[in-house]
């Protein structure tokens, strides 16, 4: 161990901070949650920001392939390290402290950085099976890396008769359609990195070109072609909200009210008429703070 590490303390703090200035809807959601629980939470975000910058900040975006590349064999190096006990840094340090609490699947980890050298080497996705595997490995993972976090209800596993609910399925569709509603979000901001995240065989469907998505057309093409991808996002929503209801109770409200949040993005977009090139479409905080008491509420009767 580093004599140069942070107390575990001051290294929550600093996940915190990073938490609540990146990602605020999912911020404010992890607020609802017992205090042990939003802190590996926030450990979990840092350490996936941590990967997602090694391919998508404005500096790596600056690197040469190869270089991307040696920089996810050593992040996945170090992953492997991390594992076997080896910190390094505050962010290691946490890490640890929530192994400790929270069992994780290494896979899951690798999982994601395979996902990070997807984008060093697909620009385009040919079918929504590709995506879909895409979609998994960067954000389906999160759901695995947190569903221990969340816990199950004792309701639903105290009993010797009882057999442990799988919640994978679930929290894998709901890292995918938040993942989904992140491209549809950014096609704007995805086209200038030379990234097109929709389906080509969409495209195709719908008469929409590469040539007008790259040049911002917004026309009735367009529109229909994202009627089909929200309402795609929003069949994975709703998947995911069939295992809401075998999470520990302290858990449900949280996810919830994340879940509900994200997918308002959806509507968002469809209140701009569905152009993601001029306007960015996001929850007001307003109405963030309003839907929470709807959540609670969902999470006491489903």
């Amino acid at each position: 161990m580093v004599s140069s590490l942070p107390n575990l303390e001051k290294a929550y703090e600093a996940c915190r901070q990073e938490t609540a200035e990146w990602a605020k809807t999912f911020y404010l959601g992890t607020l609802l949650m017992p205090p042990a629980k939003r802190r590996a939470i926030w450990a979990i975000y840092v350490w996936c920001r941590r990967t997602d910058e090694l391919m998508d900040s404005a500096e790596a975006q600056a690197r040469p392939v190869a270089e991307l590349a040696d920089r996810l064999d050593a992040w996945e190096e170090r992953t492997r390290a991390l594992f076997a006990g080896e910190v390094c840094d505050g962010l290691d340090l946490v890490m640890r402290d929530t192994m400790e609490r929270y069992p994780q699947p290494l896979q899951a980890y690798l999982d994601m950085i395979e996902g990070q050298r997807m984008d060093l080497r697909l620009h385009r996705y040919p079918t929504f099976e590709d995506l879909e595997l895409y979609c998994y490995r960067v954000a389906g993972t999160v759901g695995l890396m947190t569903q221990e976090v969340m816990g199950l209800d004792p309701a639903y596993t105290s009993a010797p008769w009882s057999d442990r609910p799988d919640t994978s399925h679930a929290a894998v569709a709901l890292g995918i359609a938040n993942q989904l509603t992140n491209i549809l979000r950014d096609v704007g901001e995805d086209r200038s990195r030379g990234r097109i995240y929709l389906p080509q065989e969409d495209l195709e469907r719908f008469g929409y070109s590469e040539a007008e998505l790259l040049a911002g057309t917004v026309n009735d093409n367009w529109r229909a072609l994202m009627r089909f991808q929200l309402e795609r996002a929003r069949m994975w929503f709703a998947r995911s909200e069939a295992g809401v209801r075998w999470l520990a109770p302290d858990a449900r409200w949280p996810v919830w009210a994340s879940l509900r949040l994200y997918r308002g993005i959806l509507d968002v977009i469809e209140e701009h008429h569905y152009d993601v090139f001029n306007k960015r479409a996001f929850v007001p905080r307003a109405g963030k703070l309003f839907d929470l008491p709807f959540s609670y509420l969902v999470a006491q009767v489903r």
